[in-house]
């Protein structure tokens, strides 16, 4: 049975999104799907989910599966969602979302307020690049 003919409600139908589509610190080339302005740094397989169900999706964590382009074969970057975007009718879940990519764009947006991101003891990564004093120490 090809997977078109199945309803849209079977998971073999859902959209899939690797956490490296929004990882600011993946090229183009290396997978990144949103633009880098819109793109959050590492991003993970549950920070997503937890989005996504907070915006009325339903989704699914596949922690076994890897991004085929993913260089590092660590725990952080295993895994991927799968999220349903249509009903069986072909009406999408949330009228405001009519693609993989604005959802995308929409969970890039919110990871940054969660908070784990924003704990007071979690360090949050600066917005621009620290310079460093370069000059001549003084003798004492």
């Amino acid at each position: 049975m090809s997977v078109k003919s199945k309803p849209y409600s079977d998971e073999a139908r859902w959209n899939v999104i690797y956490p490296a589509y929004m990882n600011s610190k993946r090229t183009k080339f290396e997978g990144r799907r949103i633009p880098l302005a819109k793109a959050v740094i590492n991003p993970t397989c549950q920070e997503i989910q937890d989005i996504l169900q907070h915006e009325g999706f339903n989704s699914k964590i596949e922690k076994n599966k890897m991004y085929p382009r993913e260089k590092d074969r660590e725990e952080d970057f295993l895994g991927r969602i799968r999220i349903q975007l249509k009903n069986d009718d072909g009406a999408f879940v949330n009228e405001k979302y009519k693609s993989t990519e604005a959802v995308m764009i929409r969970v890039a947006e919110l990871i940054p307020q969660l908070k784990t991101r924003t704990a007071s003891g979690a360090p949050v990564p600066p917005t621009a690049p620290q310079t460093q004093q370069t000059g001549k120490k003084k003798k004492r």
